[in-house]
């Protein structure tokens, strides 16, 4: 049975990309089976919703999901909300952080936060083409394919911008897109901080889970994904919870 109702499923093509290095294990080669949104704004959130819960995850306007004939690390994940469990260690990071507020807005392009976009590009990914990006580079990359989503930002006791989450709200959670922050706040734990965070807003607005995207076990910079607890991955029979 097809994931995609049939209203939706006439408008969508899927395509699988070309061989590419994979940029998390390496030595390994990465495909990925993708569509692209339509452009309708109601029928891209209905899609990227469905998807979602398929182990899509969303980029631009493109949503996709790992196809890699020889690897199947990449695992999507979600946090069910109502049976997470903070560790110690979050709770830490909630109390270093208690003097942070929660400003959600639109997905609106500000100069405040191109700048701490930038500012976390040059020092965590200086590399990268995302660190070279412009302003109207950044803008685009947030309406790009935007549905239904919010920025969740977190600001200090100054009113400084400190760090920010994209997320795409569908109709059983949070989707994590992208998040950012102050580069020069490593005691914050600042990325760990916006998911607690997502969570938080999950429990309020009594929606059930928080979308991580996906999680690879033998990669160090997914290794975060694993503090959230209980977590449920996607498998062949369904969600699961992890062990």
């Amino acid at each position: 049975m097809s994931i995609i109702p049939p209203g939706l499923s006439r408008h969508l093509q899927f395509y699988l990309s070309g061989p590419l290095p994979c940029p998390y294990l390496p030595g390994r080669v990465e495909r990925k089976l993708f569509t692209r949104l339509t452009g309708d704004e109601a029928m891209d959130v209905e899609v990227n919703a469905t998807l979602t819960r398929a182990g899509f995850r969303r980029s631009h306007d493109i949503v996709y999901r790992p196809a890699c004939s020889e690897c199947n690390a990449c695992v999507p994940v979600r946090i069910p909300v109502r049976t997470f469990t903070p560790s110690r260690s979050l709770r830490r990071i909630t109390s270093v952080n208690r003097d942070l507020t929660l400003e959600i807005t639109g997905a609106n392009v500000t100069d405040e936060n191109y700048k701490l976009f930038l500012a976390y590009q040059s020092t965590r990914h200086p590399d990268s083409d995302m660190a070279r990006m412009s302003f109207e580079e950044f803008a685009h990359m947030l309406h790009e394919g935007e549905a239904a989503t919010h920025i969740y930002q977190l600001r200090d006791s100054s009113s400084a911008l400190t760090a920010a989450i994209i997320t795409d709200d569908v109709s059983d959670g949070l989707s994590a897109v992208y998040s950012f922050f102050a580069p020069d706040q490593p005691r914050r734990s600042l990325g760990i901080q916006l998911i607690q965070t997502l969570i938080g807003e999950a429990a309020r607005q009594h929606l059930p889970y928080v979308y991580l995207g996906y999680w690879i076990a033998a990669s160090r910079k997914m290794a975060y994904k694993a503090r959230f607890q209980p977590m449920q991955a996607l498998g062949m029979q369904g969600w699961e919870w992890v062990k």
